[in-house]
């Protein structure tokens, strides 16, 4: 699927639901006096939405990637650190909340993964690189593509239909 804003991504739209919750558990009064783990955790949150928009925003898959895989990243740590925190007995009542924010983050690391994977696997250079002609070339090959898939479905059916007529099922 093809997204025209940041804001449409649905793993974008998962590393602000992460980054707002990791704010909402930071506020507890548990995490004063423990160093810089709340503002660590938080600044790694905060930097998955920010890559994912970054990236997208410069124009090019290589540099999309790029910040794919600092969001991934940043995803890590925020996992990270909450492995941490929940090994801290000072956090012990915040324990399932803490587990869900590691489970979120590793979604979003797999989401963040599969969508970098896509993107290597494509040979689309990015939108600003996207002339008339590439568009087209890329379009055509889209409906080539297509048309292989109906016409190779086509003759399975058609495969399908003489084995019944001449009894072979």
């Amino acid at each position: 699927m093809k997204y025209a804003n940041f804001e449409d991504v649905p793993v974008w739209k998962d590393g602000i639901k992460l980054t707002v919750k990791v704010f909402e558990a930071t506020r507890d009064p548990s995490f004063r006096g423990q160093g810089d783990i709340a503002n660590q955790i938080q600044r790694a949150a905060l930097s998955v939405p920010n890559n994912i928009a970054e990236g997208f925003e410069r124009g090019t898959t290589p540099e999309l990637l790029q910040f794919l895989y600092y969001a991934k990243g940043s995803a890590g740590e925020v996992r990270s650190i909450c492995h941490v925190i929940e090994r801290i007995s000072t956090f012990d009542h915040l324990k399932s909340q803490i587990s869900d924010l590691r489970l979120l983050a590793k979604s979003i690391s797999r989401q963040l993964g599969g969508w970098a994977f896509s993107l290597q696997e494509s040979d689309i250079k990015g939108t600003r690189h996207l002339t008339a002609q590439s568009k087209a070339s890329y379009q055509q090959k889209g409906k080539a593509e297509a048309f292989m898939e109906d016409l190779k479905r086509q003759q399975e059916e058609r495969l399908e239909q003489l084995k019944r007529e001449r009894g072979l099922e």
